[in-house]
């Protein structure tokens, strides 16, 4: 048994990748099987091991006694002395059993036991050692297709590609090489279910700490990486010591490095950046490959900026299907807007610029006195601002001057429309009306009349307290009083 038992257990060591310890486990509790099969229990069972592992042998352990009542547990003293001459009774005394013996239900019992175990045991080992490889790269081989999930050969187990998680550049043949991301391990009852992935983020980074040493020792760390799985994927990079230009370092010498990558994603572009803290010069990286001239923060507390870019840059900015300003704007976390300079030169952004800078000093209220165009109402709908700018109308006071005739001869706004752009101004612009000067002749009469009231003083002929011509009875001592005008010829 030995011979066959070593040959065994070598053979599951090498083929099924276990641990010693594991497979002489297995053997023990086959056995401990086969024997509960034949005699009903293994409490009186007793496996042992040779110091070399090569062997193992099963015995039954049982009680000497006088009258034998349970054949499986005890022995009589004459028949322990056969095997140990100076048995007693009372003693224990272990009989070995030739596993030969067993009957073909106990070996097939067996067998089950042994499968299931071995079963348990690679599941449970292979487990511990791909759980321990989630976020990490492998490599296996095409081995079919089904509905869309590639499965991938690993070697001592099998990985699923899901569809989801494949580049749409990338196609496969049988026994193809593939090179992913482990993003999932679980153990279920059909077996062990190891997810790959070549579309995350982080098999990007992965890719890139194979290939770049700098970012492997964190000479050169990532601050972000954002992609679009098949077309184009945006990194930023930073280095803490100045010496080192992270950018250089991962595209590499002539750009070794970085076809590298590209090779490894099909070709799909890859655009490596610095990242900055000031985040008008992190937004201009962000748009590369364009050139940016200038960005404006909008609205700092809103994340709104506006990047400024030559007119033959400007498709370049946005790129094919916005995809370019549309990664830029997920790498910095900004809202950012790109136009022309020619596009820039024709906006109003000085009242967006001025209001940012009176929140930033809490002059907030100052700042409404100062809107003076329709379009800087807070609030105010833009379709509005369009059409009154086709009737040729962009100030507050140009419309504030339209009579109620003029009003509703306006192309295109509705009543309703002039009613809620009334309540917007009456809620934000404070409207000084200033008061017409009077005609010249009317403001010299008034001002004779003035003259000439103040001029005239009279008192009362009782207590001689000075009174004037509109009263009808002295403040002072109360007496009646009453005027005589001489009419003038």
């Amino acid at each position: 048994m030995a011979t066959d038992m070593s040959e065994a257990i070598r053979q599951l060591v090498q083929d099924r990748g276990l641990s010693e310890e594991l497979v002489l486990k297995t053997i023990e509790n086959t056995l401990l099987a086969a024997y509960k099969r034949k005699f009903g229990t293994t409490e009186n069972a007793v496996i042992r091991f040779s110091d070399d592992n090569r062997e193992v042998a099963i015995y039954a352990k049982k009680q000497i006694v006088e009258e034998l009542e349970d054949p499986v547990t005890e022995i009589t003293l004459e028949e322990a002395r056969q095997l140990d001459p100076e048995a007693e009774i009372g003693d224990e005394i272990l009989i070995e059993i030739d596993p030969k013996e067993f009957d073909r239900g106990a070996v097939q019992s067996a067998k089950q036991t042994a499968h299931q175990s071995i079963r348990e045991i690679q599941k449970d080992s292979l487990y511990s050692e791909f759980k321990d490889k989630v976020g990490e790269i492998i490599i296996g081989y095409y081995q079919r297709e089904r509905n869309g999930t590639i499965y991938v050969d690993l070697g001592k187990a099998e990985g699923i590609l899901p569809k989801k998680y494949q580049s749409p550049r990338e196609v496969y043949r049988p026994n193809d090489r593939i090179k992913a991301l482990i993003v999932e391990v679980t153990k279920g009852p059909s077996g062990l279910q190891i997810v790959l992935s070549r579309t995350h983020t982080e098999f990007v980074r992965a890719i890139l700490e194979l290939e770049v040493p700098e970012i492997y020792d964190k000479t050169v760390e990532i601050h972000k990486i954002v992609r679009e799985p098949g077309y184009r994927t945006k990194i930023a990079v930073y280095s803490k010591r100045e010496e080192v230009d992270p950018v250089g370092a991962c595209v590499g010498l002539k750009g070794v490095r970085i076809q590298t990558i590209i090779k490894e994603l099909e070709g799909e572009k890859v655009d490596i950046l610095k990242y900055e803290t000031d985040p008008r010069k992190f937004i201009k990286n962000a748009l590369s490959p364009a050139e940016v001239k200038d960005v404006i923060i909008l609205d700092e507390a809103k994340r709104q900026a506006l990047a400024i870019v030559a007119d033959s840059q400007l498709s370049l900015a946005i790129g094919k299907q916005g995809l370019n300003v549309r990664l830029a704007n997920r790498l910095v976390d900004w809202n950012i807007d790109v136009k022309t300079e020619s596009q820039y030169e024709s906006m109003d952004i000085y009242s967006e610029s001025r209001k940012a800078v009176s929140q930033l000093f809490g002059e907030e209220e100052g700042y409404e006195e100062d809107i003076s165009r329709i379009a800087e109402l807070p609030g105010v709908d833009p379709v509005v601002v369009d059409l009154l700018l086709q009737n040729g109308i962009e100030y507050i006071e140009d419309f504030l001057e339209l009579t109620d005739e003029q009003l509703q001869n306006l192309q295109g706004i509705s009543p309703q429309q002039i009613e809620e752009l009334q309540r917007l101004i009456d809620e934000n612009v404070e409207v000084v009306v200033e008061e017409e000067p009077a005609p010249e002749e009317e403001r010299e009469d008034q001002e004779e009349v003035a003259s000439s009231e103040e001029e005239e003083e009279y008192e009362c002929p009782e207590c001689g307290a000075k009174i004037t011509l509109d009263m009808t009875t002295c403040p002072n001592c109360g007496v009646g009083l009453s005027f005589e005008y001489e009419d003038e010829e």
